[in-house]
């Protein structure tokens, strides 16, 4: 059995430079993170301010609440020297449900260095809450440039896949068609899984029928899923 995973390329192109934003703790409440990208955006603005990082910054951002989705997101965030919570909240909007249980008085706004496809479900659950949130694309999302001849090449050799794991929504958006294209009439033999909510909705919104949603983003739940399916 043969399963395709489509997962995002770990860098992007870089929009924003968040420096501004980061060098005034003092003007933020907190900070949000969803995404590895987005810590590894940040990461690479830092580069050339690691003194003024480790010296002061830091722990001036240590002391408001960093909030996070994911394993991934929170080991890169820990590697910048911050401490982060919401990490088992799987996905944006349990993780703005979590801020909103604070209920906390806001004199300023949360930052939130995010992509530019980012879903709109955190931003508006927590002006819901009224919670204010300052957004800053931090990095661009785009096709990547071979993923026609990538997935081409991997038809033509292997055959068609038993399953196919989508990792992100933008996955699908750049993916779903080609496939579609690639495995003609025989793509209702595909079993399709993804790695979380967020990726499956927007599967189903393409209309895929989907075999299984990993429990929590983590290889371990993805493989019970996959394995799941396997003996259905």
């Amino acid at each position: 059995m043969k399963i395709l995973l489509l997962k995002d390329p770990k860098s992007g192109d870089i929009v924003s430079d968040p420096y501004v934003q980061l060098s005034h703790p003092e003007d933020y409440e907190g900070l949000i993170f969803t995404s590895p990208r987005a810590v590894e955006a940040v990461r690479l603005c830092l580069e050339n301010k690691k003194e003024a990082w480790r010296h002061s910054l830091k722990d001036k951002w240590n002391c408001k609440p960093i909030y996070v989705v994911g394993k991934a997101t929170a080991a890169l965030v820990d590697e910048l020297g911050l401490s982060s919570e919401g990490e088992a909240s799987g996905n944006a909007e349990k993780l703005a449900d979590l801020i909103c249980s604070k209920q906390k008085c806001y004199s300023a706004p949360i930052l939130f260095p995010c992509g530019s496809l980012k879903r709109e479900v955190l931003p508006k659950r927590l002006k819901e809450k009224y919670v204010p949130l300052e957004s800053i694309t931090v990095y661009q999302t785009a096709q990547h440039p071979d993923i026609r001849s990538s997935l081409t090449d991997y038809f033509t050799k292997e055959g068609i896949p038993g399953s196919i794991v989508f990792f992100s929504p933008s996955g699908v958006k750049f993916c779903l068609r080609l496939i579609q294209e690639l495995a003609n009439d025989q793509v209702n033999q595909i079993k399709f899984a993804s790695i979380g909510p967020t990726t499956s909705e927007a599967m189903v919104a393409e209309g895929l029928t989907l075999s299984c949603t990993a429990l929590n983003p983590t290889p371990q739940d993805l493989a019970k899923g996959l394995m799941r399916t396997q003996s259905q």
